[in-house]
Formats: C-alpha cells, sequence, structure tokens
C-alpha cells in the first residue's frame, strides 16, 4: 500500500487548495464589505430619519450576526487549508492522523483540508 503521494499530485493537490484559498477569502471579503462596513441604516435600506421598529432591528441584528457567523466559519477554512499547505511541505499531506494510511483522492479532492480518512472520521463522528 502507498505511504505517500507523488510530487505530481502534491501539486495538483496545491493547486487545489490555493484555488479553495481564494474563493474562500473572496467570500470572507464580500461579507465583510456587505455587514461591516455599512451602518444599520443603510443596510436596512432606510433613508427616512425615523427610528427603526424593534422588529426591524432585531432581523437586521440577526442577519449581521448570521453573516459574521459565516466569515468565521470561513476563517476556520483558511486556517484548515494553511495547515493543508504546510503539511504539503513537511510530506505528510493525505495521511489519516488516526489509522496512518492514505486518504483517497476523491475525499482529498472534495475536502482538500480533511485530516482524516473517511472510516476514521465516521468513527470520530459516532463517539
Amino acid at each position: 500500500m502507498k505511504k505517500k503521494f507523488t510530487k505530481k499530485e502534491l501539486t495538483e493537490f496545491k493547486k487545489l487548495i490555493l484555488k479553495r484559498k481564494d474563493e474562500v477569502s473572496d467570500e470572507i471579503k464580500h461579507i465583510s464589505d456587505d455587514t461591516l462596513k455599512k451602518s444599520q441604516k443603510d443596510a436596512s435600506g432606510d433613508i427616512s430619519g425615523y427610528t427603526y421598529h424593534m422588529a426591524d432591528v432585531a432581523t437586521d441584528n440577526y442577519d449581521r450576526e448570521f453573516s459574521l457567523g459565516l466569515a468565521s466559519n470561513d476563517r476556520q477554512s483558511l486556517y484548515e487549508l494553511e495547515d493543508a499547505l504546510k503539511k504539503i511541505e513537511d510530506g505528510s499531506f493525505g495521511v489519516c492522523e488516526d489509522c496512518k494510511h492514505l486518504i483517497t483522492k476523491v475525499r482529498l479532492k472534495a475536502v482538500p483540508h480533511a485530516r482524516l480518512c473517511v472510516k476514521c472520521q465516521e468513527k470520530r463522528e459516532k463517539k
């Protein structure tokens, strides 16, 4: 059984990871631009000088919190993708942290920052 991916395979994964990193970074920037740079009045589209209805304020706050949660999840994905790049450099990329077997290419193409093979992931999720 193969213990490591070839340099060519690692180069393909590196390209995939860098592309995903760019996509996630763009998504974070988009969420930040939409959520954080607008005042509450701008976000709600209200241009009148009247005060907000409590329900409108609650909805705006919920939308803002939801967007910030998405950005936080995206940041976590960025950290995981960075870690995958480090693993490519140190030669440990694609090796399951539990059973030490190679993670399948199909799984890594879907989740390039995967740390576990499918079987070990399922075992952890059952716990």
